[in-house]
């Protein structure tokens, strides 16, 4: 009896182990899908159509803005109320009024929820829409939801990027993987705005 025991909790064991392997395994190749399967936009691309909700429930339809005339910029970024993504917000923020005198609107973009943006954008008293994409549909259509690294670990997570889509909808910006710091300064210029 003892000795079946031992077998039957060797077994479990080794089947513990094999589920965790295969694990890893399994998440390995879910990242390795994903990266060939994830979108790359560039300059001279045209810009994926959507429509998203913001935190207030308004709908933003891109072609909507298009055929006003209007640049779209929109930034994608990890998490609402964290240091660098606070800090890229107010930037945008305190910058707004230029991006609006030639002719931008801007949306940021995250998974959070409605109730974390609707608290960041009143705590950080935000000036433009935070695009609601908990299913990661925008994330996926532009190419943001990629695996990252940190500290040797890699894991599924926000690329921070922002692209700029002019009014015919081509993509006139685009950059993957930004800082926060320095980013809007850099765009302006970039822009020359």
């Amino acid at each position: 009896m003892n000795i079946s025991g031992v077998t039957g909790h060797m077994h479990e064991k080794k089947t513990e182990k094999m589920v965790f392997f295969n694990t890893i395994s399994y998440q390995f190749e879910i990242f390795r899908k994903i990266m060939e399967e994830v979108v790359n936009l560039e300059v001279g691309d045209k810009a994926p159509k959507f429509v998203a909700r913001d935190s207030n429930g308004v709908e933003h339809n891109i072609q909507e803005y298009m055929k006003q005339g209007k640049h779209v910029i929109l930034y994608f970024y990890p998490k609402d109320s964290t240091p660098g993504c606070t800090k890229q917000a107010c930037d945008f923020r305190d910058n707004i009024a230029r991006l609006q005198s030639n002719d931008s609107v801007v949306f940021g973009v995250s998974k959070d929820s409605e109730k974390s943006h609707q608290n960041f954008i009143s705590k950080q008293e935000l000036n433009f829409p935070l695009l609601m994409d908990e299913d990661l549909a925008l994330h996926h259509m532009f190419g943001t939801w990629r695996v990252k690294k940190n500290y040797g670990r890699e894991y599924l997570g926000t690329a921070r990027s922002t692209f700029v889509i002019s009014p015919d909808g081509t993509i006139t910006w685009a950059r993957y993987n930004v800082k926060a710091t320095g980013h809007v300064e850099m765009l302006l210029r970039e822009l020359k705005y």
